[in-house]
Order: structure tokens, then sequence, then C-alpha cells
């Protein structure tokens, strides 16, 4: 039946696999990576197949190697999970018109939204012809086998050979810059960018470590109190 239904939509899945290239390419490294780490505090390869089919966040699931072996509480985890992936529920926000009508897979492709997954469905556009609902399905399910068949295979060579991972995670660095540049080719205005910049700075100053937050919401409200003269076209990329 899988088979017969990528038949039908076999467009919609070539494009989504053009798309995923750039992804497949940090998530691969990235979740090596991780699956190195897991192996380095001795937890078995099973562990980091489930976290990275059922977390499935980048940063949270790198952070929580660390709270688990700090022996953090639950209610601590809890708190330091939602601030470091709370970013994730403004992608959802600005998502639903387009996951309307996505039917029974729809939690699946909330479950999905990472940022790389986001940066592509909002910059990228494809024909009218093909199926919206079935390219992010193809979308979403490429990038996170991406990311389990990285961390899979980075959790069995850490469990059969000592490596050194100091370097590895820059990989996902490098990839957010690649999709901001791919952002700006398709929008082509650098306001969103400068305001990030100047709101990561002001964060940095004040907030320290914990900026990200005080990051977004900044950037937002400048934003929205920028709204006006973009849409109008006055501030220009």
């Amino acid at each position: 039946m899988a088979i017969i239904h990528l038949m039908k939509y076999n467009l919609e899945f070539k494009t989504a696999l053009k798309h995923s290239i750039p992804v497949m390419m940090g998530y691969v490294v990235l979740g090596f990576a991780f699956g190195l780490l897991m192996s380095s505090y001795q937890y078995e390869w099973y562990w980091t197949l489930w976290m990275s089919l059922f977390i499935y966040a980048g940063a949270l699931q790198f952070a929580a190697v660390g709270f688990f072996s700090a022996k953090l509480g639950l209610i601590d985890i809890a708190i330091a999970s939602f601030f470091i992936n709370i970013r994730q529920s403004f992608y959802g926000l600005s998502m639903l018109k387009k996951y309307a009508k996505s039917g029974w897979i729809k939690p699946y492709l909330i479950h999905t939204l990472t940022d790389e997954t986001y940066a592509i469905l909002t910059s990228i556009k494809i024909s009218e012809k093909l199926s919206y609902r079935h390219y992010a399905i193809f979308l979403s399910a490429l990038n996170q086998s991406y990311w389990v068949i990285g961390s899979v295979t980075g959790a069995f060579f850490g469990a059969a050979i000592n490596f050194d991972t100091r370097g590895i995670t820059f990989s996902l660095t490098a990839l957010f810059i690649v999709l901001a540049i791919e952002q700006y080719k398709a929008r082509k205005n650098i306001t969103p960018f400068v305001v990030g910049a100047i709101a990561s700075l002001v964060s940095m100053m004040l907030l320290g470590n914990n900026m990200l937050l005080g990051a977004i919401l900044l950037s937002l409200a400048i934003l929205f109190g920028l709204r006006g003269y973009m849409q109008k076209g006055n501030i220009d990329g």
C-alpha cells in the first residue's frame, strides 16, 4: 500500500528528496555525533533510537545526555526542555494554515517540524500542481530518517571504536548558515536577518547563556512593529 501511495505522489517525493539533501548532509553527521555521545555514556543503541524517534530535537537530545549524567530531577529536566525548545511553538503557530487540511498525519507533521524542516517549508516554493500535504509528509519523514540513521550508526560505531567528537557538532551551525542563505534568496529581504542579529546581540549582553528566548521575543516584537512598513514595501532587502 505504501509503495502504491509513493508511486502516486512520485513527483512530490522527488521534490522533497531534492530539497532535503542539504539537511541530510547535516543531520547524518550531527546525528552520528549524538550517537557517539550516547555511546560514550554507556547507553545502549536502542536508547539512541527511541530518543531520535520520539524526542527528535537535536539541541535537546544533546542537552538531555548532560541532564541524565547530572541526575537532574524530572521537574528540572521538564523546565530546561521547555526553554530549549520553546521556539518550536512559534513555528507551529505560523504553520497552522498550511497544516489545516493535513488530516490524521497532522500530529506527525507537528512533531517533525524542526528548524531545518521549517526553514525549507517556509522558504522554498513548490509547484501549485503538487500536493503540499504529501510534499510536507515526505520532507518531514526524510529529514527524520536522516537523523535516525546517523544517530543509530554513531551509537554502533561508538560502541565499537573510541572516537573523539570535538568539533563535529559545528555541522549544525554550518547547516543553519546554509538555510539562512536560502531564506534570504527566497525572500530578498535582509530586514529580518538584521533584526535577528541585533536582537541576539542585545539578548546575549543582557542574558548571557540564557539569551535564546529573549532573542526570539525581542525579534518578534521588533518585526511586529515593522510589519506595516514591510508589507507596504517601505523596507527593502
